[in-house]
């Protein structure tokens, strides 16, 4: 895991105070600012202050002091505005899952309504699978966990 910024990152840019943001939060391990595209109002990120590209590059030391900025950050965000009855926390890693920035970041994106501008969609394919499949799939993954 690398502690240098990279040169040719946006976000890393914005820590630097190369590139302006709106900033709502920040300390020696987080930098909090909204989101440009304000997918809803308060749509805000949440990047390390290292150069990480994705969720696979943290270590679990770093991984933990990052993530438990999180709560304090959404709280505030919905603690902005009455009008939010729901957060939805995104984190996109790879170019297939939509990642546009390979610095990792959270999205924090607050819900008003079903009709806000946001959606998920999740598919069911439980009836694709059976006792067999789904083991399959567990082990293929749980021999990969490393502690």
């Amino acid at each position: 895991m690398s502690n240098e910024l990279d040169d040719n990152c946006i976000f890393c840019k914005i820590i630097e105070g190369k590139v302006p943001s709106y900033t709502i939060y920040e300390d020696d391990v987080v930098k909090a600012f909204l989101d440009i595209s304000q997918t809803t109002p308060g749509h805000t990120l949440v990047i390390p202050k290292r150069h990480i590209p994705n969720i696979y590059a943290y270590d679990a030391k770093y991984a933990g002091e990052v993530f438990s900025r999180i709560p304090m950050i959404a709280r505030a965000v919905k603690a902005s505005n009455p009008k939010i009855k729901g957060l939805n926390i995104l984190n996109n890693n790879g170019k297939l899952a939509s990642q546009s920035v390979f610095h990792s970041h959270f999205h924090l994106i607050p819900r008003y309504t079903e009709n806000d501008g946001f959606s998920m969609h999740f598919t069911n394919h439980n009836s694709e699978y059976d006792n067999a499949k789904f083991t399959k799939v567990m082990n293929d993954i749980k021999k990969h966990v490393e502690k």
